[in-house]
């Protein structure tokens, strides 16, 4: 008999039998189920918080159901405390930290996969060295870097530019953008340099155009990265007027009834959830992007 071209974790032999297909498909449901739950469940539970009282919430029987609905508290938590001021500060360090972001990887990841520096290899190294290092690790040299910038001496605390630029540099980003770039059949650049094209006009009309999955999956790993973050803007924006949103709600949680605190983290997760559902298939798409047919 020969031998099947597909492995699986359950023999095909075993799958042509009733017990066998029986077995399998229970597994694979309580798989589902349990993963499901243990991903949704959280969410359930700050979304239904939201919905209860204040007493009801400070109860020690948790309810799973609120037993009194008060939609209102996501009204109140935007009105009350100014939420759409802070939307727009973490939209705006969002748009900036993507652009500058997506111009500083895309330019590093080109030089190192087709213009080929002398010590690329080393330098892409020592990019990838830094993944192996704690995010803790980082906070002391980063805050001395933005407190004041080597060679021009400015102070970047309470500017944006103190979320851009840490964020511009992002070593998983262009190792992912290289990996993609090395994939582009040499032929396609080597045809736009004999018709005139150079290093800059070759990146933007042929490699750019080509790259749009993975530029998608860096464009909403930015995005998602800035928008998530609150231990380093909670260091390099003390002013509350310039906060993000994930900030802003920790600082202003002791005075924020509880429903209304969790229906402000609600409002400041469903961005994410939204990129996440419209984007997945970009994100895998991008990430398993493995070659070109010439």
């Amino acid at each position: 008999m020969p031998a099947s071209s597909e492995r699986t974790l359950i023999a095909p032999g075993e799958m042509n039998r009733r017990t066998g297909r029986v077995l399998y498909r229970f597994v694979l449901t309580l798989t589902v189920v349990g993963f499901t739950l243990a991903f949704v469940f959280p969410l359930y539970w700050m979304a239904s918080g939201a919905l209860k009282s204040s007493a009801e919430l400070a109860d020690p029987t948790p309810t799973l159901v609120p037993q009194s609905w008060h939609p209102e508290s996501y009204s109140q938590a935007w009105t009350n405390v100014g939420l759409g001021q802070y939307f727009l500060n973490t939209l705006l360090l969002a748009a900036g930290a993507w652009l500058i972001q997506l111009i500083v990887d895309v330019a590093a990841a080109y030089s190192l996969s087709r213009l080929r520096p002398a010590l690329g290899h080393v330098v892409l190294g020592m990019m990838l060295a830094t993944l192996m290092l704690p995010v803790s690790a980082l906070l002391v040299p980063t805050y001395l870097t933005v407190t004041d910038v080597p060679l021009i001496h400015l102070n970047l605390i309470n500017t944006p530019w103190a979320i851009w630029l840490p964020a511009c540099a992002n070593a998983f980003n262009i190792f992912i953008l290289k990996r993609f770039f090395d994939q582009i059949p040499a032929e396609l650049l080597e045809s736009a340099r004999l018709d005139g094209a150079g290093p800059v006009r070759v990146l933007l009309w042929v490699v750019l155009p080509l790259s749009r999955p993975v530029l998608a999956v860096v464009s909403i790993f930015a995005v998602v990265g800035v928008w998530k973050d609150f231990l380093w803007p909670l260091l390099v924006l003390p002013d509350p007027a310039r906060q993000p949103v994930t900030v802003a709600l920790n600082r202003l949680a002791e005075f924020m009834p509880a429903n209304q605190l969790l229906a402000g983290m609600v409002m400041a997760s469903i961005p994410l959830l939204v990129i996440f559902l419209l984007f997945q298939r970009h994100i895998i798409a991008g990430l398993t992007a493995g070659s070109l047919k010439g």
